[in-house]
């Protein structure tokens, strides 16, 4: 991702006056998108509602391609400020929001971790990428390298080290940017991992089982923490901070040797961490209140620094000098615009 510089700050303020009219309709903000950045927001959301005069932000957790899809669908009071994203905007995605007039600045907010999860009561699992991808890739090349339907069963199908239960792997939906860079941290270098061609894993890593190996569990994380609970057997995949708030009911797996802890996911070496980001719609700032005041308590060290209270709900922060760069950006409303 790169950042483009505003010519001119004039620019969006003729932006914010001709959407004026329409959105001072509205005196709260609105906020959509991601799953698993909806604690973090909800939190900064709650804390902003207590100490200003405005009121307390509605966020919404629709998952990431849905929260983009309402961001970027245009300009005025119908239309969220904010969108969560547990990845990168899409250039598809700009290329949206430019066509319906919607100026997005990227707001990099701190780390996360996809982990796979289980029940406490369950057996404690230690994964590779490879072994994941043989487990819900929904065809693998055969002996003859030809694609076949995926035949694994059972864990134990895959290697006889692992547990002889049934493969049941409760995951975000089509539009969460969990499932998004689940498939690109996990299944394609899993792919590989297996001993498959690249140009053989560029073909399949995308599409995950529908024989019941793979359920979609939908936008709630909680939701798949619940289903792990009364069902020992079943794995899920959701984001670190879940597991931090559920450590007493559900266990993180290693993958490829490495536990899912906040210190191993902060320095990069568990190999399923991703950035976490926030999206302002640039021509709402400075029309609907509080916008200023709301990027202002997120962005400050008492938020999302290393003692913060969002680290304290699973946030893994940026280092100080990347959050000073993205408070920057975003304060002085840059631009976003994609590789």
């Amino acid at each position: 991702m790169k950042i483009a510089t505003l010519t001119s700050v004039a620019a969006l303020a003729m932006a914010g006056a001709m959407v004026a009219a329409p959105a001072q309709a509205r005196d709260q903000i609105q906020v959509v998108g991601s799953s698993t950045v909806f604690p973090f927001t909800t939190a900064v959301a709650e804390r902003f509602g207590q100490q200003t005069d405005f009121g307390t932000p509605v966020v919404e957790s629709t998952g990431t391609g849905g929260g983009m899809r309402l961001f970027c669908a245009g300009v005025g009071a119908d239309t969220p400020d904010f969108t969560n994203a547990s990845r990168g905007m899409k250039a598809s995605e700009l290329e949206d929001c430019t066509a319906n007039g919607v100026t997005p600045v990227e707001m990099r907010v701190g780390f996360d971790g996809i982990v796979i999860a289980n029940s406490v009561d369950g057996p404690t699992l230690d994964l590779t990428r490879a072994q994941l991808f043989l487990a819900l890739a929904k065809q693998i090349p055969g002996d003859d390298g030809e694609l076949m339907d995926n035949p694994n069963v059972s864990w134990a199908d895959i290697d006889p080290g692992l547990p002889t239960a049934d493969i049941e792997v409760l995951g975000p939906p089509p539009t969460s940017g969990t499932r998004d860079a689940f498939l690109e941290l996990v299944m394609e270098p899993g792919c590989e991992e297996a001993g498959f061609e690249g140009d053989t894993c560029e073909a399949i890593f995308e599409e995950l089982r529908e024989d019941g190996a793979y359920v979609d569990a939908g936008e709630n994380d909680n939701l798949i923490v619940q289903r792990l609970q009364a069902n020992p057997d079943a794995v899920g995949i959701f984001g670190y901070s879940f597991l931090a708030e559920n450590g007493d009911v559900v266990k993180g797996a290693r993958v490829d040797g490495v536990d899912p802890t906040f210190d191993n996911i902060a320095s990069g070496e568990y190999p399923v961490s991703r950035s976490l980001y926030v999206y302002v719609k640039a021509e709402h700032v400075g029309v609907i209140p509080g916008m200023e005041e709301f990027i202002a308590e997120y962005t400050s060290e008492a938020a999302w620094g290393d003692e913060g209270y969002l680290a304290e709900r699973g946030l893994i922060p940026l280092p100080a000098d990347a959050r000073s760069e993205a408070a920057a950006e975003v304060q002085s409303l840059t631009p976003f615009t994609a590789m």
